[in-house]
């Protein structure tokens, strides 16, 4: 039995598709930061390490940065006593949640599954 295959690839969709998928890793890297601004998980003294923080995006991966001289030191030593009186959940390691292995490491694929749904135009159903 033979059969006739006939493929077509349409570069300007394909090219859509994946500047979807890029934006939808955008706005999921995103929604990451405000949950954990919103969880109140960063320590806060005056604002400036909560403040600092931003999401980057390079190519396929997606950072979500604390950029002050002390942000290191904070995450990697969360046997500190952080104050409680302004973001009463305050600890290091706050990113943890979020990663592969925690409570909260759905919330990225969902998300970006989510983001990438709106952002393609229709061509994903």
């Amino acid at each position: 039995m033979k059969a006739k295959v006939k493929i077509e690839l349409y570069s300007g969709k394909i090219r859509q598709l994946e500047g979807a998928w890029t934006k939808a890793l955008e706005m999921a890297a995103e929604a990451i930061y405000s949950d954990v601004i919103a969880s109140q998980i960063v320590p806060f003294d005056v604002g400036t390490l909560e403040g600092s923080g931003y999401v980057k995006v390079d190519g396929q991966t997606a950072h979500i940065v604390f950029d002050t001289p002390y942000a290191r030191r904070l995450y990697f030593h969360p046997e500190y006593n952080f104050r409680q009186d302004k973001n009463p959940n305050a600890r290091g390691r706050w990113m943890d949640d979020y990663q592969v292995g925690y409570p909260k490491e759905g919330i990225a694929l969902e998300a970006q599954k989510i983001y990438f749904k709106k952002n393609a135009g229709g061509l994903v159903k």
